[in-house]
């Protein structure tokens, strides 16, 4: 064992400490829902899970994954070109491609892995990628990736900015191909992509639009077929990826659909595909439960596009001033990491449990508390939410 690099971690470690921005791990003891078990603090109202539908303790979807248990094992014990491609696996990659309004899917075992494998294998020398300022760590990760393997252009432009997109797509006409990386819903912000503007502007200079729809999946339109949806475009942008681990069932895994020539090519070059073993089958069924649950139960969508507009209102009224939107995701600006995460502890203690997020995840000084909505709360749940956000905030000093 290397006791210098051990000590060099642990004064790192230290240095986290003293500025405040150390976080500690809370365990759970239950199934995510509503009120959750916490581990040596009972139970709680929890708005801080992506659990969307409240669909990851629908019994329907459990049990879909019990009996994909029973029938295919643990695991695939292979990756998918080997002998990891099980019947389940087509099932739910013909659900997704029919929700998502796209020819094909392919699933991966996370969405990291989904936009990892699609930029890296699909990206050409040549060829130009353009993507918005407040994209996911994972597309941010997976253009650098593309840019080191195949020496691409890339560049970023503003967040939500056309006019910024329109001159950088401009001024890349001669590019082999250009593409244009995209958010649905910015998780931090909360706020949607300006997906019919994007898409203009790609048929303008001849662009493909790949569009992450992780936290609008399940979440936007009136069916919960996600930004597409929301916008009237279903159907319109070229790949979308996204996840199985927030509203279809919260479970494990991303994928990736478009034309069936894109998954076709994927299946036989994307690495993260190549060399990971397969989705296990108890989530590739209870993920195919949750798709088809949302498909027969659009009030369940509705439920939650109801929460999420009562909350909002709410906890406005009560003199907090969170970020404009239409999503489930409500972020509270409190400025400081340490003071998000002081506020996050304090709100925990008094029975709701939030997330305080600070840099490197957010930029210095805009530290908040993103609150996430679900079809799962009650009037009285949310209620109760804005009470103790507002206690809480007068004892920190946010609120007179």
């Amino acid at each position: 064992m290397n006791e210098k690099f051990s000590k060099e971690l642990q004064g790192q470690l230290d240095e986290l400490k003293r500025d405040k921005v150390y976080k500690t791990l809370n365990y759970l003891d239950s199934p995510q829902a509503a009120h959750v078990t916490m581990e040596g603090r009972g139970e709680v109202l929890i708005l801080s899970s992506n659990n969307y539908l409240g669909l990851s303790n629908e019994p329907s979807v459990v049990d879909a994954g019990r009996k994909g248990l029973e029938r295919f094992g643990a695991g695939t014990a292979s990756v998918r070109f080997i002998c990891g491609t099980f019947t389940v696996h087509r099932a739910l990659e013909e659900a997704l491609a029919r929700f998502s309004g796209t020819a094909s899917a392919l699933s991966y075992v996370s969405a990291w892995n989904a936009n990892e494998g699609f930029t890296a294998t699909v990206v050409q020398e040549g060829d130009f990628v353009i993507s918005d300022a407040l994209n996911h760590a994972s597309i941010i990760d997976s253009v650098r990736l593309a840019k080191a393997i195949t020496k691409c252009t890339t560049a970023v432009y503003k967040h939500s900015d056309m006019d910024d997109l329109r001159e950088k797509l401009a001024g890349a006409k001669s590019a082999r191909r250009r593409i244009i990386w995209t958010d649905g819903i910015f998780s931090m912000e909360g706020d949607i992509a300006k997906l019919p503007e994007i898409l203009e502007l790609a048929r303008t200079y001849d662009a493909i639009v790949v569009m992450d729809d992780s936290h609008a999946t399940g979440v936007l339109g009136a069916t919960g077929r996600g930004t597409a949806e929301h916008c009237g475009v279903l159907g319109d942008v070229d790949v979308i990826t996204s996840t199985l681990g927030k509203a279809l069932g919260g479970a494990a895994g991303g994928y990736t659909a478009g034309p069936a020539s894109l998954t076709d090519y994927l299946t036989q070059r994307s690495r993260p595909q190549l060399f990971s073993n397969a989705l296990p089958p108890t989530v590739a069924a209870s993920a195919l439960a949750a798709v088809e649950f949302i498909e027969q139960h659009p009030e369940r969508v509705k439920k939650l596009h109801e929460n999420a507009k009562y909350f909002r209102s709410a906890i406005t009224e009560a003199g907090f001033s969170p970020l404009a939107g239409d999503t489930p995701i409500v972020p509270i600006i409190v400025g400081e990491t340490s003071l998000a995460l002081e506020m996050s502890e304090r709100m925990l203690r008094e029975g709701v449990f939030v997330t305080g997020f600070g840099f490197p995840v957010v930029p210095q000084g805009h530290a908040r508390i993103r609150c996430q909505v679900s079809a799962a709360h009650s009037t009285a749940d949310l209620d109760f939410a804005v009470a103790t956000f507002k206690k809480v905030g007068k004892s920190i000093g946010l609120l007179k």
